[in-house]
């Protein structure tokens, strides 16, 4: 059967076709990057977290990709897909304005009801709810303007062709301008408002567009078309549009800490979600929303009581007193600078110390001068730890490696041939200091006397391969657990003296809060077995190992709410609040 289509003017060429995929593609990776960012403060960013996202998303692509196709065979009028289009970009803008409360709402369900693999679950959920029907939506886009393009066979090769070079050209700019441009400058609220009111300026210009008029309508074979009703979609678009500027004034705000009312800073980089809260006697950086503190800094110059502290016996154990008596300075290298919460505390300890920091991220340690009373003279290098290894020749008497990303650790900086490389870079004598922040008060501490190695093998934590991993490379390896905290302290050096020589500086020091704290290090450590765990450039499963562990963290930090929960309902958990 044959019909007359009336076909909007903005159509009597393919370009404005074209656009639409351009666009649509670039939006894809646009909240596709988005998704991490906004999942990041709450799951971290490791590689489990992207494969969710990115293993959700291809599964709405492609579920819309099926439905578009049949959609666009069975009714070949554009205007279905620009309403699509439309009803993405008023979901994509809502995100920035109800996201974060999904996101708690489904943790706080979910932690509750899971026993096990919490943080997975709960990322997968959020995806699943948050991102999976717009970007249903916008896969429909190319079967559908696959079918709109295309005139004949002759030329459909062609057209499909470009319709896919423009795909890409525009995914490859969507990839580029959210990580490099819009993120860092605006943060990840905004730009999913930015893509959100390209795809609304799209279907706009589509539903305000004339028609062709009668005489060069197009015509084709099949069903009649239904006919679209201009005032629907007048309406369509005036709700659009003020929905649109409705989340734009709501969800502006780059706060994914909402409860917090009194935070001194909190921001993004490239690399991570930024947070500075202030106490009376402290001042906090987080790069994660719900748990987790990387830096701090004592306002009356005090011990951390936390990891920084017991981290300095790796000064002693390279001799810094004797070197003071002789006069001679001791040279150390921070890998994860941070904040610099470890520099600020040797500089303020002790005179005879060069200290250096590599960090990645530019922004941290902007922050660290201006909140965290970093020396201006303390030398930083904007770099990636192991590859600034790689780019120098100096030795150090102490490397102290803090590197993470958010709450995970970056698997190159976890195997056996960077420590071997942080090993050539140690002068003779010298120490390596790994802070291990995901112990478990649940785990058997490494090498301990109460552990065996059976029970170390079969349920192998990430700081049980961290440990194995240093020891296949250094000849001595120590621990120290870190009261009251999930971290552990690791010790390596290729030199037999080192505790001794902690022991004789310790004797050496004459501020007493210091040298008890010595003594405790040197009393609590343990000299660690190896078990057989390594990891390599070519294996190393630290986000796995990672998420595991931290999972059983969260699991001891809930149990006692869970407890309540079990026993006496939501109620008692609101009676407890």
């Amino acid at each position: 059967m044959e019909y007359i289509l009336n076909r909007k003017k903005i159509l009597s060429n393919k370009l404005f076709l074209y656009l639409t995929e351009f666009f649509a593609g670039m939006s894809v990776m646009a909240v596709e990057l988005g998704a991490s960012r906004l999942l990041a403060p709450y799951f971290s960013s490791s590689q489990i977290v992207w494969t969710i996202i990115i293993g959700t998303i291809m599964i709405a692509m492609a579920l819309g990709n099926i439905y578009g196709g049949r959609k666009a065979d069975k009714d070949p009028d554009p205007a279905g897909l620009y309403r699509r289009i439309l009803i993405a970009a008023i979901w994509i803008a809502a995100i920035p304005v109800v996201g974060k409360y999904i996101i708690l709402g489904i943790s706080a369900v979910l932690i509750f009801a899971v026993n096990s693999n919490f943080l997975i679950i709960a990322a997968f959920a959020a995806c699943m709810v948050v991102f999976v029907f717009p970007l249903f939506l916008l896969g429909t886009v190319t079967p559908s303007l696959a079918k709109y393009t295309t005139d004949s066979l002759e030329d459909n090769g062609r057209i499909i062709g470009t319709l896919g070079a423009y795909n890409t050209v525009g995914s490859i700019i969507g990839t580029f301008v959210p990580t490099f441009v819009t993120i860092p400058a605006v943060g990840t609220s905004i730009t999913f408002l930015i893509f959100s009111g390209i795809l609304l300026a799209l279907s706009i210009l589509y539903f305000v567009s004339p028609l062709e008029s009668e005489g060069s309508a197009q015509k084709g074979e099949g069903q009649a078309p239904k006919k679209s009703s201009a005032k629907a979609d007048r309406n369509r678009i005036i709700a659009g549009a003020l929905i649109f500027i409705l989340c734009v004034i709501l969800g502006h705000s780059t706060s994914f800490a909402f409860w917090e009312k009194d935070l001194t800073f909190e921001g993004e980089s490239v690399y991570n979600y930024l947070q500075v809260k202030e106490t009376d006697d402290s001042v906090i950086l987080s790069t994660n929303v719900l748990f987790g503190v990387q830096s701090i800094l004592m306002k009356d110059a005090a011990l951390t009581g936390m990891y920084y502290d017991y981290a300095m016996a790796a000064t002693y154990m390279a001799g810094i007193k004797e070197k003071e008596a002789a006069g001679e300075d001791l040279d150390l290298l921070i890998l994860g600078m941070g904040s610099g919460t470890y520099a600020t505390q040797l500089s303020r300890y002790f005179d005879n110390i060069n200290v250096e920091g590599v960090e990645i991220d530019d922004k941290i340690t902007d922050l660290a001068h201006r909140y965290f009373e970093l020396p201006k003279e303390t030398p930083v290098t904007t770099y990636d730890g192991r590859a600034y290894l790689a780019a120098i020749d100096g030795l150090y008497d102490v490397i102290m490696v803090d590197a993470y990303q958010d709450i995970t650790i970056p698997f190159q900086m976890s195997s056996r041939e960077f420590f071997t490389m942080v090993k050539e870079h140690l002068a003779p004598g010298g120490i390596m200091v790994v802070n291990m922040n995901m112990y478990s008060e649940e785990d058997p501490a490494p090498g301990s006397s109460t552990a065996s190695e059976a029970s170390l093998f079969d349920d192998a934590s990430i700081n049980t391969y961290l440990a194995d991993t240093i020891a296949s490379v250094f000849d001595n390896v120590v621990t120290v657990k870190v009261p009251g905290a999930t971290n552990r302290e690791l010790f390596a050096t290729d030199a037999g003296d080192f505790m001794t020589r902690l022991t004789t500086n310790t004797a050496m020091e004459d501020n007493e809060t210091l040298r008890g704290m010595m003594q405790r290090v040197s009393e609590t450590s343990v000299n660690y077995r190896k078990t057989g765990h390594i990891m390599t450039d070519d294996k190393a499963p630290v986000e796995l190992l990672g998420m595991r562990q931290i999972d059983s963290i969260i699991k001891n930090e809930v149990s006692y709410y869970k407890g309540i929960y079990e026993k006496y309902g939501i109620q008692g958990l609101l009676d407890l609040l």
